[in-house]
């Protein structure tokens, strides 16, 4: 495995998984201050092996680094009063409703059935 590589990756993981992912840059307007946050994740692994019979010119060396980030929310300061405002996601709120709607029907399928009998 090149480490310089593999060194070059951790660094560069470890710069974006700073508190600045986090929290935004704040925001001001007519005296409200507004300061952002999201939810950071990230992960990353490695690993190498051997080829066949054991040739190290197929060897299946690797590593990767992954990253996810949403918005939960933000902070709002007006004056000495500090507020948490979440962040709504629509997408997820239309899913959950969609699942919901589904284990629902399903469950007055069943009742219908069985009364039917």
């Amino acid at each position: 495995m090149d480490l310089e590589r593999l060194h070059t990756t951790i660094e560069g993981a470890r710069d974006a998984m700073t508190v600045a992912r986090v929290y935004g840059d704040p925001i001001e307007r007519d005296g409200v201050l507004v300061i952002p946050a999201a939810s950071v994740r990230g992960g990353g692994g490695g690993g190498g092996g051997e080829g066949v019979d054991g040739d190290q010119n197929g060897s299946g060396q690797g590593f990767g680094v992954g990253m996810d980030a949403r918005p939960v929310g933000a902070f709002v300061v007006r004056g000495n009063d500090v507020r948490w405002e979440p962040a709504i996601d629509r997408n997820r709120q239309i899913a959950i409703a969609g699942a919901v709607a589904v284990v629902g029907l399903l469950t007055l399928r069943t009742l219908l059935r069985r009364r039917r009998r």
